[in-house]
């Protein structure tokens, strides 16, 4: 009889769980629920209170509604018992921070708090922190520059504590009143076991974390502000190793969702470092791509350097004796999506009424008759900021060489190379540390909505790239590491490597470069380049300034 794992991944507007099967990742059944109050950037769900700008919030609610309900359902949907459901693997958006009390209630479920921005889940994008982001990367200056010599050389406003730091310093009563401060992965997974463990992905990444860090954190925090001295007590000394078990499920919670009481619960992950191993990637050399609303970048190395621009390197922050590479861009489906909701012409949709598909597919055809060079127009993937290499959320997208004759679909060509260009500077920058990317996989909603993407990828990074053939592939890690953390004695698996081999998914068909459009491309590129440079290093002060204005009326 088989033995089935549940992997779950809470995204930005969605949570989503798939039931595999333990023996071959066979998928048995899928179900998705959407966030009632998915993002509010305005006003506080239920009152008339405006959200400072910059802020992106949710709601804890959404999160155990979705938590509840696909536990109930997407074991039934799989028609499995459920007494053969041997672990349950969690992952979620990093960082997303949630503020608790000693309870672990939600602060924001507090009369008293919340009509208090600063009281609900500071999502990944919220990007209100980066004047204490920056004040947390001249106190490293001071107090010890090498501690972010594995992060890039900087920090910036998704980082796990400029969150915090803005709460102490513009809600000092939510500061105060919060017991815990927590990444939403390590919620879920208290909420499923009552156990209260960090895990050492988001830890490590997203937090400064490692073995030697506390008493150098301790010291730059307890300057920043005397209020802050107190912050390291607000989160968890437990932090667990990548692929461990958290605990077993609670008696409350299989009541409530009908899975056996005691079954296995892995630690917390990041949703992009579970695609890795779900598209079979354990060894180094091979990048990565997680392509939704953002990109991220993943690599493993058998080293660790310190380069520049980066998000982070962290040991064991992956795949276990390896040294795991995190690089990323702030937005990339979120790019498309704005042109596709504000700038794509009513005549496009009419097309896809009558087509009966979505106006992406429209677009996608469109875009995909364009042959690369002639549009004449060059885009910087700034909608949302810039993560890597840049580490800076105020500056912003860029349309270059428009004119009278540009057509809609050439600037949402545009902004496909765009996304393309910038990872290509990620894997140059790697490269020229001596991380080397041989090889590459692609992830997430874009790379099996839209070839033309995938193929612009391939041709501007002059690289095959493979796709995943799961369509929730974060899902699929996370069920992973849930058979990691019942292990072989519970018929799962002792290490990831070995889930890896047996429940990976990936598609035959590979993606390969055209050789007229790389060469056009590496041309398109250097000016690409130049203007990331000149826009990003020189005179970056211009968007600094456009959005200081904006903010302020």
């Amino acid at each position: 009889m088989g033995k089935y794992s549940i992997g779950l991944d809470f995204g930005t507007l969605s949570a989503r769980a798939i039931v595999v099967d333990v023996e071959n990742g066979k998928e048995m059944a899928t179900s998705v629920v959407g966030y009632q109050d998915a993002v509010f950037d305005k006003v506080l769900p239920g009152t008339r209170i405006t959200i400072p700008e910059e802020f992106a919030l949710q709601n804890p609610q959404d999160y155990i509604d979705a938590l509840e309900s696909l536990l109930s359902d997407v074991w039934k949907k799989a028609k499995i018992k459920a007494e053969d459901i041997i672990g349950i693997g969690v992952a979620s958006t990093s960082s997303s921070v949630i503020c608790l009390d000693d309870k672990y209630h939600p602060l924001c479920f507090n009369e008293r708090y919340k009509n208090n921005p600063h009281s609900w889940i500071k999502l990944w994008k919220h990007h209100g922190a980066q004047e204490e982001a920056d004040m947390i990367n001249d106190m490293v200056n001071v107090v010890n520059g090498k501690l972010f010599e594995f992060y890039g050389g900087k920090t910036n406003s998704e980082n796990f504590f400029a969150k915090i730091l803005e709460t102490a310093r513009k809600a000092p009563e939510i500061y105060d009143a919060t017991y815990r401060f927590m990444e939403i992965a390590d919620w879920i997974v208290y909420l499923l076991t009552g156990n209260d463990v960090r895990n050492s992905c988001m830890a490590g990444f997203k937090a400064f974390w490692n073995k030697d860090n506390k008493c150098i954190l301790h010291t730059v925090f307890s300057k920043l502000s005397p209020r802050f001295d107190n912050v390291l007590s607000k989160i968890s000394d437990d932090v667990g190793m990548i692929g461990g078990k958290a605990g077993g499920l609670t008696k409350e919670m299989s009541q409530k969702i009908s899975i056996p009481e005691g079954v296995a619960v892995s630690l917390g992950n990041a949703d992009g470092h579970l695609a890795v191993p779900a598209v079979g990637v354990t060894k180094p050399n091979t990048m990565v791509l997680i392509m939704g609303t953002s990109i991220s970048h993943m690599i493993l190395s058998d080293k660790a350097e310190g380069i520049p621009g980066i998000c982070g390197v962290v040991e064991d922050g992956i795949i276990p004796g390896f040294f795991a590479y995190e690089a990323g861009q702030s937005a990339g489906g979120d790019i498309y999506d704005w042109f596709v909701s504000k700038i794509a012409p009513y005549e496009f949709m009419q097309q896809a009424i009558e087509k009966n598909v979505t106006i992406f597919k429209v677009l996608d055809a469109k875009a995909g008759q364009i042959q690369a060079g002639t549009s004449g127009v060059l885009a910087l993937d700034w909608w949302n900021g810039n993560r890597s290499t840049l580490g800076d959320s105020r500056l912003s997208g860029v349309l270059l060489g428009l004119n009278i004759n540009t057509k809609p679909e050439e600037i949402y060509k545009a902004l496909i190379e765009s996304t393309a260009f910038g990872t290509r500077l990620i894997v140059e920058v790697f490269e020229n540390y001596g991380v080397q990317v041989k090889s590459i996989v692609a992830c997430g909603g874009l790379s099996q909505k839209s070839s033309v993407v995938i193929q612009t990828f391939s041709d501007i990074l002059n690289k095959p790239i493979k796709v995943s053939a799961v369509s929730q592939t974060t899902a699929l890690g996370a069920a992973m590491y849930g058979a990691v953390a019942a292990g072989a004695a519970n018929n799962g698996y002792d290490s990831i490597i070995q889930a890896a081999q047996r429940m990976s998914k990936l598609e035959e068909e590979e993606y390969r470069p055209n050789s007229r459009n790389v060469e056009i491309y590496n041309k398109l590129y250097k000016n690409y380049k130049s203007l990331y440079n000149l826009l990003g290093k020189n005179f970056n002060s211009i968007m600094w300034d456009l959005k200081t204005i904006y903010n302020k009326h």
